[in-house]
């Protein structure tokens, strides 16, 4: 037991870079998440297309196969980029890379999830927004979006939690996340079971906040909704 207690301050610590990058990924996939389902609903075929392509090849392969290549790849883009206009060599932060990497694994399953919420919104409150002379901008950010999020809430949470645990893949470009430092103690201290029983309570106690706040996001857009 005196030996968790001297690594938990250290474990904490890998904690919060965790929910740090999970937060921050969770933008970049909302965001690519509105702007893919928006293209795969748009009459643009080139839009339709290049948004279909993004979540095929995003969720056909592995996210740690994704994760190794997007940093490993990046690494070698941007130092050959760099030796044409004569720059020293670059290291790309593994902390960047991680958040950029889960978040545009994340805007796949997101755009998904968006997508089913807008076509989930009755038709006939759109065209009401139009018969008063909104704009398309207007429409979706008055109309659209607001009733959509009800919708989209349950896969909203499943992406956020699956998101969670995701970023335990982190570690493996050097990262010094919550699993990061577990593998560190557990290693020195030859007992890694206990350490990753650790934190597997301290994910657990993520997910329990999370469903905590998803499930208070579920009750405000549900106002005035008549449950059957």
């Amino acid at each position: 037991m005196s030996i968790i207690i001297d690594y938990i301050p250290l474990i904490l610590k890998g904690m919060l870079l965790t929910i740090e990058v999970a937060l921050l990924s969770l933008l970049i996939a909302m965001l690519l998440g509105i702007i893919g389902a928006l293209a795969k609903l748009s009459k643009s075929r080139i839009a339709h297309s290049v948004a279909g392509i993004y979540t095929t090849l995003i969720r056909g392969i592995p996210d740690l196969v994704l994760m190794t290549i997007i940093f490993f790849g990046g690494q070698i883009l941007v130092n050959n980029i760099g030796d044409k206009l004569g720059l020293e060599y670059i290291d790309v932060s593994p902390f960047i890379a991680g958040v950029l990497t889960i978040g545009f694994i994340f805007g796949a399953y997101m755009t998904e999830t968006f997508r089913g919420g807008i076509l989930a919104v009755p038709r006939g409150e759109i065209e009401a927004g139009i018969a008063f002379g909104m704009t398309p901008v207007q429409v979706f950010l008055r109309i659209t979006l607001p009733a959509m999020i009800r919708h989209a809430l349950p896969g909203f949470g499943n992406n956020w939690l699956v998101l969670t645990k995701t970023v335990s893949l982190v570690s493996v470009i050097g990262l010094q996340d919550m699993l990061y430092n577990a593998s560190q103690a557990g290693g020195t201290t030859r007992k890694p079971f206990t350490f990753f029983c650790v934190v597997a309570i301290l994910f657990l106690i993520i997910t329990g906040v999370s469903n905590v706040g998803l499930r208070w996001l579920d009750k405000r857009y549900s106002v005035g909704v008549r449950k059957t």
